[in-house]
Formats: C-alpha cells, structure tokens, sequence
C-alpha cells in the first residue's frame, strides 16, 4: 500500500465509528486543554507577581528591622523579630553612602479619614519626598511630599486616586483640610491610579504624609522600612554590603538588620513559581496517559471490528508492517486532532481568564504547549503499538473464517 493508502485506510476507520471516534479526540483534548489552562494560571502568577515587584523601582534595595534566620531572602523569613528599631537617623546616615541614589524611611499603620462628610478606613504611609523618585510613582495633581527635615513634617498630604473618587466625589482635592486620626491636614497632591501594589496593598487607596507625622500619629519611633535605591545596577551588591556595615556599626556591632535586593526577591519568587508551572503541568499531563489508554482500548476494539478486512488485505498481498503502520497512522490521527482541539480549547479557556481579571497575564509558557503537544502524540502512539501488533499478526485464513 502506498502512504497515501495508508492515510485513507486509517481515515475511514476512524470516520466509520464517529462516536468512539470523537470520544477519544475529546480525552486527549481534555487532557492538552488541561496542560495549557494550568500553566497558563502558573505562569501567569509567576509573571504577576515579577511586574509587582519590579514595579517597586529599579536598582532598589529594602532594610528590615530584625536579622532573619538566613542569609538569603524567603517569603517564610520576610517577617522578623528585631532587640533594635529602624530609625530615622539610621535612614539619614544612609543617605550618606557614596553608592546611594535616595533613601526613603518608610511607617505605615491604619487610621480614618474623615472629610467631606465622609468617613473611611485608609493605610497611612509615612515616607518622605524621595519615596516618589523611587517608586517612580506619578502625581496626578499638585505635587508629592515637600523635602523638609524627617523628625518634623508639615501637616500636609498625599492621597491615591480611589480615595479622591470616593470622598471627593472626583473633583479636585488638593488644597482641602481632611482629619487623618487625631491631625487636621492639607492635601497637596494626588497620585495617579496605578490599580496595583504589593503585598494586597493598593497604593490608590494610601494616604502619604511625612514620616514625622505619621510617627507621631500612631506614637513610634520605628520604621517599617527603609527604601533605598543605588546608583546603578551594577552597585546593588556594594550598596547591600555598605548599608549593612553602617548599621552594624550604628547598632554597636549588633547585625541586627536584614537587607534584601529587588533581584533577590525576584528570583526567590520567580523560581518558586517555575516551580508550581511545572509541577501543575506534570500533574494535568496524567490525563494525557489516561487518554493514551484510551486510545489503546479503542484501537483494540477496532482491530476486532474488523478482522476480517485486515484478513482479506493480507490475503490480497498486502504485508505485515503495511496493516502496522495502518493502525498506527489511526492512533497518530486520533491523537493529533485531540491535541489541536486541545490547543484550542486551552487557549480559549486562557482567554476567558484573562477577560475576567484582566490585570493577570495568563499566557501558556511555550514549552508547556510544546511539551502538551509532544505528549499528547507519543502518548498516542506508545499506547497504539500493541493494537496495531496485534493487527499486523493475525493469520489471513483464521481472520476470514472469524468473518
């Protein structure tokens, strides 16, 4: 037989049984569609959680208060126990060091604002004016935090763009008083809606006020954080290792700090979500396997269903490896239109998800489809070599006389 009587052969086998037929293109479907959808949300978590970070700033460097359990940075040591607080002063002498752009102290805590009649729940961020310069945030209206000396702070504020929508009805708010807690300020400025943040912090819905004001407001001394951002990429390393000598040295010898970079924290996420992709995708590729058998079974029932033609070709000359490869041409059918359908299937479900939270980028990663695609054929055709052994092994004679 020629190939292309191969392929004929193995369509009209296929065609004959629509329902077994379409059965077995719906398991391997399912299966590839499963792969797509599922590395689709890992990966798409993996690159949303990697624009969250990086949308930190560049080149940025973050001091904790507490010294973690390691040396490296990990989502489970992020909190930490601290015998000495952050302060003010330890910021400013940061800002001191040759390989340092800005440094932004950081305190944070949750008060009420009330104005216009209207009362809320907001975060308070107490920062300075470089904390602009190093989120890279923009200002929307009026400006951001006046430089003025950290210890003190004008009774001035900053809020997000969701605050202003929902107290001032989404009219201009700089120059308003608002009571923030027990303080009376001015707004002088609106950020920008960004609609993100980190950590489930929505920077649209933070009220920003200088560090001595919010210090004051909620009776501390400590900051939260320390944001600094070097000069360059090239000197974030040198930045880490000078940032931690001065405050060892401030903190009589005690290292009692813990110092992360940006590129730390994204490889320790970036990696743990590689990680989860690959581990959904391997778990979703069982049902490939259980497709395969399938397909095997359904290979078997048609060896069966017609024996008696394989008898009547091999009795018209017609060789082992001929009916072999006729059979096995079958599986790879089946299986490819499965994996196509699939394919579809997947990306139509990562469409859907991306339509319902639009700020989550679930894309299929390549290899995943690849690696589906892939799978899904040789699974295919693994399980279709015994069927097809077994066809290209019947006696002509026995077969017709099964007829």
């Amino acid at each position: 037989m020629r190939h292309a009587d191969v392929l004929r052969f193995a369509r009209d086998a296929a065609t004959a049984y629509p329902l077994r037929t379409s059965l077995s293109v719906l398991a391997m479907a399912i299966g590839v569609a499963a792969v797509v959808v599922l590395t689709s949300l890992g990966d798409g978590a993996r690159r949303y959680v990697v624009e969250q970070f990086s949308s930190l700033g560049s080149n940025l460097v973050i001091v904790l208060p507490g010294r973690s359990a390691t040396g490296g940075f990990s989502p489970a040591n992020a909190v930490t126990t601290t015998p000495r607080d952050l302060t003010v002063e330890d910021a400013a002498a940061l800002a001191r060091l040759p390989a340092v752009r800005h440094v932004a102290p950081l305190t944070a805590g949750n008060s009420e604002i009330n104005a216009n009649g209207r009362l809320r729940e907001v975060v308070v961020a107490g920062t300075a004016s470089t904390y602009l310069e190093i989120r890279s945030f923009k200002i929307a209206q009026g400006h951001f935090l006046p430089e003025a000396d950290w210890s003190r702070g004008a009774p001035v504020a900053v809020i997000g763009a969701k605050i202003q929508d929902e107290i001032f009805a989404g009219r201009p708010a700089v120059g308003e008083l608002i009571r923030l807690g027990d303080r009376r300020l001015r707004i002088i400025g609106v950020l920008k809606a960004t609609g993100q943040g980190v950590g489930g912090l929505n920077t649209d819905e933070v009220v920003f006020v200088p560090v001595g004001i919010a210090q004051g407001m909620f009776n501390t001394h400590t900051l939260f954080r320390i944001l600094i951002e070097a000069r360059g990429r090239d000197r974030i390393e040198e930045v880490k290792r000078e940032v931690t000598a001065l405050l060892k040295t401030r903190h009589s010898g005690e290292e009692d700090v813990t110092v992360i970079t940006q590129d730390a924290v994204l490889a320790t996420f970036d990696k743990l979500l590689r990680a989860l992709t690959a581990a959904v995708a391997g778990i979703a590729a069982i049902s490939l396997a259980v497709a395969g058998i399938l397909v095997m079974n359904v290979m078997l029932v048609a060896v069966t269903q017609r024996t008696a033609e394989i008898g009547l070709l091999k009795a018209l000359g017609a060789r082992g490896d001929t009916i072999r490869n006729a059979f096995m041409a079958e599986a790879a059918m089946l299986s490819l239109v499965g994996a196509l359908t699939g394919y579809g299937l997947g990306l139509f479900g990562a469409f859907v998800l991306r339509q319902v939270y639009p700020v989550f980028p679930a894309y299929p990663p390549d290899w995943a489809v690849v690696a589906a695609l892939v799978t899904s054929l040789s699974t295919g055709l693994l399980f279709g070599i015994m069927p097809a052994r077994r066809a290209a092994r019947l006696d002509p004679v026995q077969a017709l006389m099964k007829h």
